[in-house]
């Protein structure tokens, strides 16, 4: 027994080892993944895009703002000159934050009277939304306790201060659902493309069914869209089945239109089904394509914004994210579900989308007909 079981597994060692793709699969691959993760997974939070309408402009109201950026979890990245243009910002995903100063707010807090601040905060991710509030909080609690002991001219200290109003939009109850469940849509159907794509092909190989269609009539870009078309259908039916979930049961709302976030999928699926094509032409068994597909997919869900933010990557991981195509479709179904975007608003990340699908498509394409020829 001990005998056959050794020889079984010198076999093995044998034929893991004769492959070079496996060869790097078991040595190169952990090490490339543990070094690019080891710099993106980071939850702390810096550099928050923030914009700021300072509408008092007095030394007071700089001071606050100056405390915001010396922090260094705030960028200011905009000061406008009109409140409507925070929500625009806000609307467009341009910043995380956005700070109101309203005029008087040194009159204010001169005269002993509370000095309003209002504090618009993206809510879509509930986490960092927690979190980007606690850190204004903080910083405002530090500056009302300056003011109360080093401020001459307040006259009431336990009046004067800061009265911070912090309204948080498109999710107030911060529900981490709401953030997670539409990203969980995307993951899933990025993952079923893939599987079922890359699986379908090789297993025709390995049957020795492959033949059998190549000396049909049939042409290759027949059998290449045979082989696609149908998981893209199920890809579409499997958005509406879990768009269905997640209103129903766990009442995400869809503020957005839906034939955008079906289009915006039809460009999404060209990259998923074009990148489970391409594995299948390098797989030669189901182990392979079955492993290669959880290679690419673990670092696409780890560096697309789902669990870690893109900017808090160092930027070379992050000049890598934009080949990412679950990072622009995180970024549609988020916009569809919470803030109801529109195409006005979205249209960079499905052209993105598109272009990224239709360059993968054709280069899993050619090279599938040329293993066919």
């Amino acid at each position: 027994m001990w005998e056959r079981l050794r020889h079984m597994l010198v076999k093995e060692f044998i034929q893991i080892f004769r492959d070079p793709r496996m060869r790097a699969v078991v040595f190169v691959t952990p090490i490339m993944q543990l070094v690019v993760l080891g710099y993106a997974a980071t939850t702390d939070l810096s550099q928050v895009r923030t914009a700021v309408a300072d509408l008092d402009r007095t030394p007071e109201s700089r001071e606050l703002v100056r405390r915001l950026e010396s922090s260094g979890h705030f960028l200011v990245v905009e000061r406008a000159t009109a409140p409507r243009r925070l929500g625009e910002l806000i609307d467009r995903g341009r910043v995380k934050l956005a700070l109101q100063i309203d005029p008087g707010f040194a009159t204010d807090l001169l005269r002993g009277r509370q000095a309003v601040v209002q504090v618009l905060v993206d809510g879509t991710d509930s986490n960092t939304a927690g979190v980007v509030a606690d850190y204004v909080n903080r910083i405002v609690a530090r500056l009302n306790r300056d003011l109360g002991r080093d401020g001459p001219a307040v006259r009431t200290p336990e009046r004067a201060g800061l009265d911070l109003r912090v309204r948080t939009w498109y999710n107030p109850d911060l529900r981490s659902q709401l953030y997670y469940v539409p990203g969980v849509i995307a993951i899933l159907i990025m993952l079923t493309s893939l599987l079922l794509t890359s699986m379908a092909i090789v297993r025709e190989r390995e049957l020795g069914t492959m033949e059998q269609l190549l000396v049909t009539p049939i042409r290759p870009a027949e059998l290449i869209l045979g082989k696609t078309l149908p998981f893209a259908l199920i890809g579409f039916f499997d958005v509406a089945l879990i768009t269905a979930v997640a209103v129903f049961w766990f009442e995400v709302p869809i503020r957005g239109s839906l034939a955008l976030l079906f289009a915006a999928t039809a460009c999404y699926l060209l990259s998923a089904l074009g990148i489970g094509l391409y594995i299948s032409t390098v797989s030669r068994t189901q182990q392979q394509a079955l492993m290669s597909t959880f290679l690419f997919f673990q670092p696409a869900m780890l560096l697309s914004g789902f669990v870690f933010p893109i900017a808090n990557m160092p930027p070379v991981v992050q000049y890598v994210t934009y080949l990412n195509p679950l990072r622009y479709f995180l970024i549609v179904i988020r916009g569809v579900f919470l803030k109801g975007n529109g195409l006005d608003v979205l249209w960079p990340q499905v052209l993105a989308l598109f272009v990224l699908g239709s360059v993968v498509m054709t280069v899993s394409t050619l090279r599938f007909r040329t293993r066919l020829e």
